[in-house]
């Protein structure tokens, strides 16, 4: 699959995955971030790709985000559309700690992985079953 990217500053690499099983690449700091302490920040990934039509860009912390920093992330889907000359992507991270949280310049701090997709056509009925299921956690008992 060739994917169209470009890079803000190109002094920072290329995105790449890191083992020949990997299924997703790895997304760097373009800038070093300071997250303030119970607060929310959004960190710049230096990059704006085109994402294939039939696709999304699913992005995700990387596995060790968490356990480096403190950060939590919130998971993101990039559309097709969302490739216009200022639509870098952003990492949106939350610091849920006392102290204030600093994200270097070139730090890995999220992958990406390209997924296939379906686009639903929605068909209004008046009730899909008869009988429902159960509430939420219904299953457990």
């Amino acid at each position: 699959m060739n994917i169209k990217i470009t890079r803000i500053d190109k002094s920072l690499p290329l995105p790449e995955y890191h083992s020949e099983g990997a299924v997703a690449f790895d997304m760097y700091s373009r800038e070093t971030v300071t997250i303030e302490p119970r607060s929310m920040g959004r960190i710049p990934t230096n990059l704006i790709v085109e994402v294939p039509k039939g696709y999304m860009l699913f992005i995700k912390e990387r596995s060790s985000l968490l356990k480096k920093t403190g950060l939590l992330m919130t998971p993101g889907f990039i559309d097709q559309d969302y490739c216009g000359p200022e639509d870098e992507m952003l990492l949106q991270v939350y610091n849920p700690s006392d102290i204030p949280v600093t994200i270097e310049r070139e730090m890995r701090i999220a992958q990406g992985a390209f997924m296939p997709i379906e686009i639903a056509i929605f068909e209004e009925v008046e009730q899909i079953k008869e009988v429902s299921r159960g509430g939420f956690g219904s299953t457990g008992r």
